[in-house]
């Protein structure tokens, strides 16, 4: 295949030992010369084409919300455009991954621009100006709405447009029950899921008084893996799944060895995510080298009528500890911490989840308590067990968390200078897939999205933005940047969420007990300014209007007035899959190499990063040459302006002691992060870095 050879001669150093970054173009356009043109099947006209898609059960009827000339006129929009992909990695994912195929899989029934349009247009709900707006940002690639949206909107044979679903597990036979059910149906419509199972009693606590009967949660978490690798959606999208554990919880040493390397396969965990929440009363214990301890949860449940990880522990810790009638065990923190470490090195698992970093500028926390995260570790909302009680007895059914993901390209919004613009139509899409989603199979869910309208809009090439202009991730110009360009996000998807309230007349459910009604959330905006303060930053914000403290007076006015739709707007997810498509960097965080390589079937393909030359080839320094410490700086300085979370991941070298990676752990609880995703570890065989070699 031609197209392959192209794109891997993009290694192969010519007479000056340079890479050869042009060959990746070349192989774009094999790709669409000898391969995509051949295998897409012919329509005569954009009529015959949609008449076609939708009598064959392949689209929606688009004719129930639009005329053609409606349909026409935004397909034309999209193709005026001409786009063209800017990498081949962008666009054999785009074709392998996102494209519609024929019944057989053989043909191509859909290029870039009809997907574009075609998502446009499902979000447009039969409004041709939405849908216009939907188009432009779609085709400017100035914002991307994740997987679940973008390949299944519009289509007639789909799964969910939502992206991540949580739930609590009750402790109780039924509750279970209702999570293995809720885990099948969610999974088999493309979602991700996780669960806590810190209410779940310990194993060799009392069942119906006798002690010694339960079996902890080892057994529940062997039930989900086998449920998330059965259910998939269509076999296009695996079954992914998490589980995290409060750290008080007596299961937790058992918990974590599920994911070492050498334990017994009855044991092992090997496809589901694990995560462990944190409170601060264990970082104390653990940084005063006090000693610690883990409760069995049904003990405390009997005691108190009070679950474990509905507890703050800053207040109960010592209470439990001295109650003989609450059993306990004694472990050391510290080691504990090492212990995580060992494991990370091992596994990239277990997630991190700061329990009351995330829950201290929780805009809801008169409401509920944030009390774990998702299977990527940004989506961060209040969840409440549901009561699942007997077949004759009714169920009392509380709120889970449903949350779709989008992203904005910061390239391409700050070069066209359309951050406002972007962000108020992007929460406007966001919502709308809120408005039209309904997973009644699982209430908790319903329950949740219904009345909490939530949305988690993130960002992506953040270090491909910063290299296009010859900025180090790691400079003060990066954190300049990075506290002006998410404050900004924050206050329009604030303000956008505030104008559909006032339109709509309606707030989310509960919105009178939150931190927005009483004015507190407004604090920091309006006591201090947000502006750059480096030369360079300045420049790159030139022609940008920026908010500043009266603006943010005006909207706290607005919002305490006339209220929030969306109780939550704004979560960082890693969005690797999609960036591809983008020709970005992935997320916020930076990049590995600068030249990527990826294992697809029995090829291999090169993925040179975003705009990448040898004018800014040094300002794309690899994560593992970056002292960490640099990037959880960053990435606390965004996380000051995100309501929910970052995923934001560890990058260690094999020398790296497990100490070094406990005080990073250390660090981001210090600096306010909410979560930690992976730890991932480089290979201390691989000596030498690609700037180096050229």
């Amino acid at each position: 295949m031609k197209w392959i050879y192209l794109n891997n001669e993009v290694m192969v150093k010519d007479s000056e030992g340079r890479l050869q970054l042009e060959k990746d173009k070349e192989a774009v356009y094999s790709y669409f010369v000898d391969y995509i043109n051949k295998n897409t099947v012919f329509f005569h006209n954009l009529k015959e084409k949609i008449d076609y898609l939708i009598d064959k059960d392949y689209y929606i009827n688009f004719y129930d919300m639009y005329s053609f000339e409606d349909v026409s006129e935004v397909f034309n929009y999209v193709y005026s455009k001409k786009f063209r992909f800017q990498s081949y990695m962008a666009a054999s994912k785009f074709y392998q991954s996102y494209a519609l195929m024929d019944d057989g899989g053989e043909k191509i029934l859909e290029r870039y621009e009809d997907r574009i349009s075609i998502v446009a247009l499902y979000l447009g709900q039969g409004n041709k100006e939405k849908a216009l707006n939907y188009a432009k940002m779609l085709i400017n690639q100035e914002y991307q709405p994740a997987t679940p949206t973008f390949l299944n909107a519009g289509k007639k044979r789909s799964g969910q447009l939502v992206s991540c679903f949580l739930d609590e597990i009750g402790d109780n036979l039924s509750g279970i029950g209702y999570a293995f059910d809720s885990a099948m149906k969610l999974s088999s419509i493309g979602g991700g899921v996780a669960f806590n199972l810190s209410k779940l009693r310990g194993r060799g606590e009392a069942i119906k008084g006798v002690e010694g009967r339960a079996s902890g949660v080892l057994p529940i978490i062997k039930i989900l893996e086998d449920i998330f690798s059965y259910a998939n959606q269509l076999g296009q999208r695996p079954g992914a799944g998490a589980v995290y554990l409060n750290v008080f919880h007596s299961d937790i040493l058992e918990f974590l060895d599920t994911k070492k390397i050498n334990v017994d396969e009855k044991i092992r965990i090997k496809s589901l995510s694990i995560g462990v929440i944190i409170p601060d009363k264990f970082m104390e214990l653990a940084s005063e080298d006090l000693p610690c301890y883990t409760f069995y949860p049904h003990t405390i449940f009997r005691e108190y009528g009070l679950y474990l990880d509905d507890l703050d522990m800053n207040e109960w810790y010592d209470k439990l500890v001295a109650n003989p009638r609450v059993k306990k065990k004694k472990i050391n923190a510290r080691e504990f911490l090492v212990k995580i470490s060992q494991t990370q090195k091992e596994s990239g698992y277990p997630y991190l989840f700061f329990k009351d970093n995330a829950n201290k500028e929780h805009a809801l926390k008169n409401i509920g308590d944030v009390k774990f995260t998702n299977l990527c570790t940004e989506i961060m909302q209040v969840t409440e067990v549901s009561d699942i009680n007997q077949y004759y007895e009714e169920d009392i059914i509380r709120r889970g968390i449903s949350c779709n993901l989008g992203s904005l390209n910061i390239a391409t919004v700050m070069e066209n200078k359309s951050i406002e613009e972007v962000v108020k139509n992007a929460i406007d899409s966001l919502t709308t897939v809120s408005d039209i989603t309904n997973i009644d199979i699982v209430p908790s869910i319903k329950k949740a999205n219904e009345e909490l309208h939530s949305v988690g809009l993130g960002a992506m090439n953040l270090h491909g933005y910063l290299a296009k202009n010859l900025i180090q991730y790691e400079s003060r110009e990066a954190l300049d940047f990075c506290n002006v360009f998410f404050m900004m996000m924050n206050f329009y998807s604030l303000q956008k969420s505030m104008e559909i309230a006032k339109e709509r007349e309606t707030t989310f459910v509960g919105f009178d007990k939150s931190e927005y009604a009483n004015g507190n959330y407004f604090e920091k905006y309006i006591t201090k300014e947000y502006m750059p303060v480096t030369e360079k930053v300045k420049k790159l914000f030139e022609g940008i209007n920026i908010p500043g403290i009266e603006e943010w007076k005006k909207l706290k006015e607005d919002v305490m007035k006339y209220g929030v739709y969306n109780a939550y707007r704004m979560a960082i997810a890693p969005n690797q899959s999609t960036s591809y498509i983008m020709n970005s960097t992935a997320s916020v965080m930076p990049i590995v190499d600068k030249v990527e390589v990826r294992e697809y079937g029995d090829s291999t393909t090169f993925y040179p990063m975003p705009y990448l030359n040898y004018e800014n080839f040094f300002f794309y320094k690899s994560a593992y040459d970056m002292e960490q410490k640099n990037i959880l700086k960053l990435i606390s300085v965004i996380q000051r302006h995100v309501d929910q979370g970052i995923s934001t991941i560890l990058y260690t070298k094999s020398t790296d002691t497990t100490r070094d990676l406990s005080k990073l752990y250390i660090l981001a609880h210090k600096l306010g992060l909410k979560s930690l995703y992976y730890t991932r570890t480089r290979k201390s065989t691989i000596e030498e870095c690609l700037s180096c070699s050229v």
